[in-house]
């Protein structure tokens, strides 16, 4: 069994495929109408046969307060892995990305916290040497 797709709830498609993709760096896997919205999937270009990310519309009335309650706890809706964690965050920030987070150490990991721009928490981790 391995993980086909994991979706993050987004407050508006267009907006969130601009983000992930021309900040965050990923591609589009699948990008197909279905109705007032798409499946609108991306990978990573390092592994673009691997794990797509369903960029999907936040519609459904659990949505809202499940978001907001993550966000209120500083809770990330998504974890990605980066190799190195100061030269994305410096390549972020130089994009304009907000960090809710500035890199730390967290046990096994330097970890960061990053606003995606429609409505949740992204956190970036790099792990450390031996780990």
């Amino acid at each position: 069994m391995r993980i086909h797709v994991m979706s993050v709830f987004v407050d508006d498609q267009a907006r969130a495929l601009d983000f992930y993709t021309s900040k965050l760096g990923f591609t589009v896997k699948h990008d197909i109408p279905l109705g007032p919205h798409r499946w609108l999937t991306v990978v990573s270009p390092e592994n673009p046969e691997g794990t797509e990310l369903l960029l999907e519309p936040g519609e459904h009335p659990a949505v809202g307060p499940y978001k907001n309650a993550l966000v209120a706890d500083g809770i990330p809706a998504v974890s990605f892995q980066v190799d190195d964690l100061a030269a994305e965050h410096q390549r972020l920030r130089e994009l304009g990305v907000r960090f809710t987070v500035e890199p730390m150490d967290a046990g096994t990991v330097r970890m960061a916290v990053l606003d995606d721009t429609c409505g949740n928490l992204v956190q970036l981790i790099e792990m450390k040497q031996g780990q």
